[in-house]
């Protein structure tokens, strides 16, 4: 396709656009004194507008029944999770049984390595890339300091060679081998928070598995948006957010994979909590864990409810467009913008240039584009915000911008380009 830097250009691009109408199912900010450009979905996904109709029905059944929402409520408290289970196993390539929906993204990775990282005798090390989200670092650092080990010798780190922005990922597998029967576990984001470069999770998932290791994935820049088949890839466990690519409210519960093969294996150790308990004898109360079969066997405590219905809302509206489409729109609208950034860049190389980070690769990233500004500061992306641009920045001086296909128009990415191009002047 060729495309054309015009107004005109984009709106036939959005009329012809089979997703068009999921934009208005969606709040976009309101507080600026014009219409913004969102794209911060790799951050927060915007309301949908169905969310508050969902949340009130379950705050209409607290107010009419009390405790006994739990089982006369529309939606049952007491097996609220049992409503995203099916609807969110078909977005990251799961069977039901592999999923739950619980907790937060962090505590569910605390969980998860509680199972899946038992260092023994001289497999003792974790792999992960460097540079990856700090909450994963931290997590992953208290890991290895939980079991008595040293951090500077455990906790490997795979990173750009010199003077390269991304992680090659024939680095990754040489070292899972060169690591070999020392390495216990593998630990990656997905989609690096970062950059946008999308791993190849299977190959790295085959090759720890050739080594003896468990490996795990962060799917919080994943999940909701690319494609994933965690069953099929054979991976261990991963975590997720749902509140990036997923639009279901702030700080929003978390979802969990574990592989179906681990799916009756009471020998893994964990941190249990009553709701993961079997379910058929919860309430006895009586001593002794029994973990239910699956993910579900990971939760601790009973279904945040307000948080759970947030996230439904959401998930309806994935289960209509579907992830097909989804994917399908979100290489050709996140090409666009690409397009529109470089077609601005070279017009203005006088002044400054940007170089996209991101692979240009589709099939190595998602709808997220990390700018480096070379020649600019934090005040290009003050000007942006000024004009109604809500992107993201990071440190140096890269402004992380990410084309959602669900809400985003291909007349958002024009609208970019000329106020990028104004921010400059």
């Amino acid at each position: 396709m060729t495309f054309e830097n015009t107004l005109d250009f984009a709106q036939k691009m959005d009329k012809n656009d089979p997703l068009r109408s999921f934009r208005e199912m969606f709040y976009f900010p309101t507080f600026m004194n014009k219409e913004v450009v969102y794209f911060t979905g790799n951050s927060l996904g915007l309301q949908p507008k169905t969310t508050e109709k969902i949340i009130k029905e379950e705050l209409g059944a607290w107010a009419k029944y009390g405790v006994e929402g739990h089982f006369l409520a529309q939606r049952p408290w007491f097996s609220y999770h049992e409503f995203l289970t099916e609807k969110l196993a078909k977005i990251v390539g799961a069977k039901p049984i592999e999923v739950v929906v619980t907790h937060s993204l962090t505590t569910n990775l605390h969980l998860l390595m509680v199972s899946f990282y038992q260092p023994k005798g001289k497999r003792t090390k974790i792999l992960c890339e460097a540079k990856a989200f700090p909450s994963d670092q931290y997590a992953l650092e208290s890991q290895v300091k939980f079991h008595g080990l040293d951090v500077n010798k455990n906790l490997i780190e795979v990173a750009p060679r010199p003077g390269e922005h991304l992680i090659r990922e024939e680095d990754v597998l040489s070292k899972i081998k060169e690591l070999g029967d020392e390495l216990a576990l593998v630990m990656i984001g997905g989609v690096n928070y970062y950059t946008g470069q999308l791993f190849d999770m299977e190959k790295i998932t085959k090759a720890g598995h050739d080594v003896g290791a468990n490996v795990g994935f962060d799917l919080a820049h994943a999940a909701g948006n690319v494609e994933l088949k965690l069953n099929e890839w054979g991976v261990d466990f991963a975590a997720w957010c749902s509140y990036k690519y997923m639009n279901s409210s702030p700080g929003g519960v978390s979802g969990l994979f574990v592989h179906e093969k681990h799916a009756e294996r009471k020998d893994l150790p964990r941190f249990a909590g009553w709701w993961g308990h079997d379910k058929e004898t919860r309430f006895l109360m009586e001593p002794g864990f029994q973990p239910m079969k699956g993910a579900e066997g990971w939760q601790l405590s009973n279904a945040p409810v307000l948080g759970m219905a947030a996230h439904l809302a959401s998930l309806e509206i994935f289960e209509e467009a579907g992830m097909d489409r989804i994917s399908e729109k979100r290489d050709v609208l996140t090409a666009y913008l690409e397009f529109v950034i470089e077609d601005v860049s070279k017009r203005n190389k006088e002044k400054c240039t940007f170089e996209i980070i991101t692979p240009k690769d589709k099939n190595k990233r998602g709808a997220q584009l990390s700018i480096l500004a070379h020649g600019q500061g934090k005040a290009l992306f003050d000007a942006l915000t000024k004009q109604g641009v809500i992107a993201d920045w990071r440190e140096p001086n890269v402004i992380r911008v990410a084309p959602v296909p669900l809400y985003n128009s291909f007349e958002d990415c024009y609208r970019f380009g000329q106020c990028l191009e104004k921010s400059i002047q």
